[in-house]
């Protein structure tokens, strides 16, 4: 392992960079409102760029998991690089229609899909569709039947393997996603004829930081898969591979390459014999532009461990607490003293509230402001901001070199009654 003869702190551990005029601006703001603490920034810029990147080529059918951020001008910018939307609630739906976008554009997923529920999106236009369940089939013939449509319909299968066979690397986990090979076994297409049941989709994993085994993975889905769709009598046309493409929080220079995807995906193409190859991306599409800025309450020394108590913590960046992954941090103004390592809380009564043990210069201080990155994605509606009812953060592009408020700072006189 390689350090900085500086300050003595691992090379893969330090921080993020951002360009210059990004970072001036931030160093220049002023809170808009008496309420404003802590806030979100997406780089619309810096998104755009990366998005146009991710579309330069023809092996994969791009969707966007807007769970992973809805805001407006985050669908506004992905539609503009012509990804296509994931949407897993009715609030998806309608966020995403309210930016003009085409049902025809529109997947849905999720596991709680209830027939009223699929009546309204199939009212609202919507024309595929992931089913998890043998009710949620019946359901969505029914509906169809009724709305004289013809919906095109992919299975999401959820697989295991026997202990020390071919694990796919943390997948076993029962959960409600889907159902096993043996359950969908039990229809067969010609049962629904009001459905153009055309393809299986598969995602049991997150977060995935190595190529390598990451193509493995999808190498042990195409036998079963391909097997199932044939047992059932279905033209398999079209693969879903979710998707569970990573980002290094840790900053441990784990980043996966586009490229290789790209290739290890024709290759899948090439072996599961489908028309098309799809990949509903969240995080590896919008982490990178979002920022989350927030400042030092407290500075103190206990039990030898230097301590940072911050004006908000995971009731703004929940994902440490149900990860035990820290976004990276850095301090938002210059300096050239040594880093060392501090724990990092936020204002929570509860030792849950924790932003990470992380590297931050020395001379930090109370006022000083920190610059949490990756929050572009499971940052602002991943939150908890009600517990202890602190304040809402407040919410900000950055397009074209100017800062622009989407969302003031709000009490907790905004939703207590």
């Amino acid at each position: 392992m390689s350090f900085n003869t500086n300050n003595n702190i691992p090379v893969w551990l330090e921080p993020f960079k951002t360009d210059e005029l990004f970072q001036s601006s931030l160093l220049a703001h002023t809170p808009r409102n008496e309420h404003e603490q802590a806030y979100f920034v997406y780089h619309l810029d810096s998104l755009k760029e990366h998005l146009e990147e991710l579309q330069k080529q023809d092996v994969i059918k791009l969707w966007f998991a807007v769970k992973a951020n809805p805001l407006s001008s985050i669908i506004q910018t992905l539609d503009s690089a012509d990804f296509n939307f994931d949407v897993a609630s009715s609030g998806e739906l309608g966020q995403v229609l309210k930016q003009g976008i085409s049902c025809d554009r529109i997947l849905n997923t999720g596991p709680a899909k209830s027939k009223m529920q699929l009546t309204e999106f199939v009212q609202q236009g919507v024309n595929t569709f992931v089913v998890e369940s043998i009710n949620q089939l019946n359901w969505l013939n029914e509906v169809a039947k009724e709305q004289e449509v013809k919906p095109q319909v992919l299975l999401r299968v959820q697989l295991q393997w026997p202990d020390g066979e071919k694990n796919p690397l943390g997948g076993n986990s029962l959960t409600p996603f889907g159902l096993s090979v043996e359950e969908w076994q039990s229809i067969h297409v010609d049962s629904f004829p009001a459905l153009n049941l055309c393809g299986l989709h598969i995602f049991q994993w997150g977060n995935m930081l190595s190529n390598e085994k990451m193509y493995s993975l999808w190498q042990q889905m195409v036998e079963p898969l391909v097997d199932l769709a044939n047992s059932i009598g279905m033209t398999l046309k079209v693969l879903d591979l979710g998707g569970g493409l990573g980002i290094d929080y840790l900053e441990q220079d784990q980043k996966l390459s586009w490229q290789q995807i790209l290739s290890d995906l024709a290759k899948i193409k090439t072996q599961a014999n489908v028309e098309e190859l799809w990949l509903e991306l969240g995080r590896y599409a919008v982490a990178e532009c979002g920022y989350y800025v927030v400042p030092v309450v407290d500075r103190k020394l206990n039990y030898q461990q230097e301590q940072l108590v911050l004006a908000a913590g995971i009731n703004h960046l929940l994902r440490p607490a149900i990860t035990d992954q820290p976004f990276p941090v850095r301090s938002l103004r210059d300096s050239s003293a040594p880093n060392q390592f501090f724990d990092i809380h936020g204002p929570l009564c509860t030792s849950m509230d924790k932003l990470g043990h992380l590297a931050l210069p020395n001379d930090v201080e109370v006022g000083d402001q920190l610059i949490f990155g990756y929050a572009g994605a499971y940052g602002f509606t991943e939150s908890m901001p009600f517990f202890l009812c602190h304040q809402i953060a407040a919410e900000y592009t950055f397009s074209q070199g100017k800062l622009n408020e989407v969302r003031a700072a709000q009490s907790a006189e905004w939703y207590l009654r």
